[in-house]
């Protein structure tokens, strides 16, 4: 609990003054580091050949970060695909094959960082640094960018306020993306992960690019007569995908492994860096707007869904009568201890970071359901970007659920929310349950192809697991499931991008149609969204649309698992 605590009090101190930064940093507030950073920017927007104070419309802002991402992509999957005879491979790693080159790529192209493969004995020191942490790095800052082109869009968009309010029907302006990733990623996001690579290195973390070193097992009996140690530059890794909501590890085993994660203060870095620029965004969005109780509101929201599932996860695996189960502690650190691994599960899946430090397989069933819900809603902090994207989505939706009760005009600040846009929301809404529940009903339909190892309850989760994560883009899973295979690479990699491009391109679409209309002026009507009774009316719409729809899956996975373990500790003497 002491963890618990601190890490909440931790986030909340360095997340305000962070997100307030970074409100300024994309507002494009003049700042005494301009002539450093302008230093750095200018070549790369005469790169892109982009102009930073040209304005686009919600379709070009679309379509700039649709071409960004294709062709990011496809120099990604064939550096995987070619790193055999690519510099920086000291370890002579082989090629990947074509289809885990392309879940890999997929997999961090849309910052989930789902992970078919062990990175230390399947990607080169090249692939690493420039495939891996330059998505790592990049594509967070591309779902902030959305993100914030959305807000702007609700609001209006950019420029005269007074002068958009009286154009009813024309197009806005709500930035320039190009503009936006790269003041995010140059002014905030790299400095960050250098002060966190540090933090890293001096706890142990290696960071070097010479081969691992060479050691006699200590057990003369072994079959092998040496082991190669894998090292390599493992903090900047660890710190970008913390940082940015990613969850890739270096190692196979993420932050399990002692390598990446040595000591109780990294572990606490670690899980700090998780929640803290998810945090920050919360912080940003009210002096990015100009409404500060609109930050109260959406920080209150997420605050409190995070500690009735924090909660919620920390009994259930080191305080309920499923924990006297000895089976549970397989996959656990015991260095680290079971509470401190429920706590790290929630927050990750909280985020859509996907990191562990013990292997999700082993929770406790409480505690695996809960980080499948936290997938599910999808924005309880969410990952950078793209969770409080999905938190506008719900919002939007509660807006016109609450005027519909109320027999109000549905309306958010100001602008009437009507039929073009909810037949959007409706579209987002139902695309989870087809995608995720479809492929999970195939793959247990066809034994061959399903490779669980756990034909019972917790067969059934480690498929579902697996597909709400690759849905939700956090990228975490329940180990002992034969996932490198033609199916899982190839199907994980269609519902990856079918959860990431149109959960960010829908909510900016409905954002560029509220903001080409005019401004309503507040009456006594007005549905106020900035009031406590609003956020709770928010939370049960949430758990509305997403808990109840895939409670069948949950009964027939976590719970009934929990049940199970219930019946046979009441039955013990």
């Amino acid at each position: 609990m002491t963890e618990t605590l601190l890490l909440l009090i931790l986030a909340i101190a360095l997340g305000w003054p962070l997100g307030l930064y970074l409100a300024r940093v994309m507002r494009g507030d003049r700042s005494r580091m301009d002539a450093l950073f302008g230093w750095i920017e200018r070549p790369i927007y005469k790169a892109l050949g982009t102009d930073p104070q040209r304005g686009m419309t919600w379709r070009g802002y679309a379509k700039a970060f649709a071409w960004s991402n294709l062709v990011v992509g496809l120099v990604v999957w064939v550096q995987f695909m070619t790193q055999a005879w690519l510099p920086l491979n000291p370890d002579d790693i082989p090629n990947m094959r074509w289809d885990t080159a392309l879940h890999t790529m997929v997999s961090f192209l849309t910052n989930t960082n789902q992970q078919h493969y062990s990175g230390q004995a399947q990607l080169s020191y090249l692939s690493q640094m420039v495939g891996i942490v330059g998505l790592q790095v990049v594509t967070p800052m591309m779902g902030l960018a959305v993100v914030v082109a959305t807000l702007r869009g609700l609001f209006g968009g950019r420029g005269d306020a007074k002068a958009a309010a009286s154009r009813d029907g024309e197009d806005r302006d709500l930035g320039n993306y190009w503009a936006d990733v790269t003041r995010a990623t140059v002014r905030f996001m790299l400095p960050l992960c250098l002060v966190w690579s540090l933090l890293l290195t001096w706890q142990g973390v290696p960071s070097t690019l010479q081969a691992g070193p060479v050691a006699a097992p200590i057990d003369a009996s072994a079959e092998m007569k040496e082991q190669k140690i894998p090292v390599g530059p493992v903090a900047p890794m660890v710190a970008a995908k913390q940082l940015g909501s990613n969850g890739g590890g270096w190692y196979g085993p993420n932050s399990a492994v002692p390598l990446e994660n040595p000591t109780p203060l990294s572990n606490l870095i670690e899980m700090l860096g998780i929640v803290l620029i998810p945090i920050a965004i919360t912080f940003m969005v009210g002096p990015l707007v100009g409404r500060k109780r609109l930050t109260a509101m959406v920080f209150g929201t997420m605050l409190l869904m995070s500690v009735a599932s924090t909660g919620l996860s920390l009994w259930s695996e080191a305080h309920s009568s499923t924990t006297a189960d000895i089976a549970l502690m397989e996959g656990k650190e015991v260095r680290l201890g079971a509470e401190s691994s429920a706590l790290w599960s929630s927050i990750t899946t909280q985020v859509n970071n996907g990191s562990v430090n013990a292997m999700h397989d082993s929770l406790a069933p409480i505690t695996g359901g809960m980080a499948m819900v936290n997938m599910l809603i999808n924005s309880i902090w969410g990952g950078i970007g793209c969770g409080l994207q999905q938190f506008l989505v719900y919002l939007l939706l509660s807006v016109f659920l609450a005027g519909l009760m109320t027999g109000r005009t549905p309306e958010l600040f100001g602008r009437k929310i009507e039929a073009p846009e909810v037949r959007l929301l409706a579209l987002l809404i139902l695309l989870q349950p087809m995608v995720v529940l479809g492929f999970s009903a195939v793959t247990l339909a066809f034994p061959s192809i399903t490779g669980n190892s756990n034909p019972g309850f917790h067969g059934i989760s480690q498929v579902f697991y697996e597909y709400t994560s690759a849905f939700a883009n956090n990228g975490s899973g329940f180990e002992g499931l034969g996932d490198a295979t033609y199916w899982w690479n190839l199907s994980c990699a269609v519902v990856l991008a079918l959860g990431r491009f149109p959960a960010m391109i829908v909510p900016l679409a409905v954002a560029g149609l509220l903001a080409r209309k005019r401004v309503a002026p507040e009456s006594a009507g007005t549905l106020h969204v900035e009031t406590p009774t609003f956020a709770l009316t928010l939370v049960a719409v949430i758990v509305i649309l997403t808990v109840l729809q895939f409670k069948p899956a949950l009964v027939l996975g976590p719970i009934a698992e929990h049940l199970t373990f219930y019946s046979a500790a009441a039955a013990t003497p």
